[in-house]
């Protein structure tokens, strides 16, 4: 099947006397200038100067459609594909120049209306049969109709390949925000984010979407950038402060678990997700019914658990000597250590208060810690180390 028949289901031309084609091209440049004058006047999208790249191919277009219509006269049965490869092309220059197929079909349907009248008038003037002014209204309506169907397909085919630049623009820029920094070098995220189509935030976070499965945020897919982790989903959203996308990302999120990220620069969106991720991996178990967790309140924890295994060495060089005591006496010790070192004064009444147990009892305890430690206990350095160690404890036997 050609692209005529595909393009052209009814073809009416075929009715139409040859006298008629001769008519319109002798008088083609009247006509176009007749159309081009009310389309200008019309159709907004179009009110650009002639001479302009707008006004070059408005009067191209004008012009092809209507020695095409006179092609058709004269060969009904005539390869036509490269005129609707050319509007097919138009299509796609509207959609490149921010237009849209309304303007495109507004457009088409002012030329129809003028080319009909026009022509109506050669058919008295060449004295044809009137029952050819019917045939002649349906062959501009079918002619018109199927080069406006042309220029659709050309704009909805830039559009739908426009997205996907962009959806693939969106997907590298989330990689590359969530990928940790190579040496002191940042890579500009400007273009890349340009070509995504998403301005570059003062600060985002990332947000951890466990097992989302199909998972979106209505309205505000466009404002967040999102990659696959396994069955996760990793948003980053935009200003979370200001913007009011975490309570929307919130109330989409209900019924599953979801872990946001401290807010940080673009440029440390991965710290963010590292965070995160930090706070999922701790907790042995989560909850069946969903939770919306933000981890601003344990980053010393998480920071820790970094770092556990250099935190573990320090904790057997600082309280390794805890490890010839008996098990109980060596807990209570560091349980008081650790009251001790959390303390504004030092004092026995706030070790007391803080472990619930007899000021007497706190002293006697205080007294045997200056056995172990002597003067270390006034030691700066060694009490940071200490409460690092004691923390990073705490957090093994917390997460197993």
């Amino acid at each position: 099947m050609t692209a005529q028949a595909e393009t052209f289901t009814r073809q009416p031309w075929h009715e139409l006397p040859p006298v008629l084609a001769a008519l319109i091209r002798s008088r083609t440049e009247h006509i176009v200038a007749d159309m081009t004058r009310a389309i200008r006047d019309e159709v907004p999208a179009y009110r650009r100067p002639l001479d302009s790249a707008v006004g070059r191919d408005l009067t191209e277009s004008i012009r092809r459609a209507v020695l095409q219509f006179v092609e058709l006269i004269e060969h009904p049965d005539s390869a036509q594909d490269h005129h609707l490869d050319h509007f097919r092309h138009l299509g796609r220059v509207e959609f490149l120049n921010g237009r849209t197929t309304d303007a495109l079909q507004a457009a088409f349907r002012v030329g129809a209306r003028v080319g009909s009248r026009r022509y109506a008038e050669f058919v008295q003037e060449a004295t044809l049969p009137p029952a050819t002014v019917l045939t002649l209204h349906e062959a501009v309506l079918v002619h018109i109709n199927a080069l406006s169907n042309e220029s659709v397909k050309g704009f909805l085919a830039a559009q739908l390949r426009s997205e996907g630049e962009v959806k693939r623009a969106r997907r590298v820029l989330a990689e590359r925000l969530l990928e940790p920094p190579r040496g002191q070098e940042r890579a500009a995220l400007g273009p890349l984010a340009e070509r995504a189509r998403w301005a570059l935030p003062g600060a985002v976070a990332s947000v951890i979407v466990r097992s989302a499965g199909r998972f979106s945020v209505p309205g505000a897919d466009g404002e967040l950038l999102s990659v696959g982790r396994g069955s996760d989903l990793v948003l980053i959203v935009p200003e979370p402060e200001t913007s009011g996308l975490i309570d929307r990302v919130r109330e989409a999120a209900r019924g599953r678990v979801a872990v946001v990220g401290p807010t940080v620069p673009p440029h440390e969106t991965w710290l963010s997700l590292q965070c995160a991720r930090l706070a999922v991996d701790r907790r042995a178990e989560l909850p069946t019914d969903g939770a919306f967790l933000r981890v601003d309140d344990e980053l010393s924890e998480l920071y820790l658990l970094r770092g556990a295994p250099i935190g573990h060495l320090l904790g057997r060089r600082v309280l390794g000597v805890f490890a010839d005591l008996p098990r109980g006496r060596a807990a209570r010790l560091a349980e008081t250590l650790d009251a001790l070192l959390m303390s504004w004064g030092r004092t026995a009444p706030e070790v007391a208060q803080a472990l619930g147990i007899h000021p007497q009892t706190a002293r006697k305890r205080l007294r045997q810690l200056e056995e172990v430690f002597g003067d270390r206990l006034g030691d700066p350095r060694f009490r940071f180390e200490a409460l690092l160690a004691l923390r990073t404890h705490a957090l093994r036997a917390d997460t197993g």
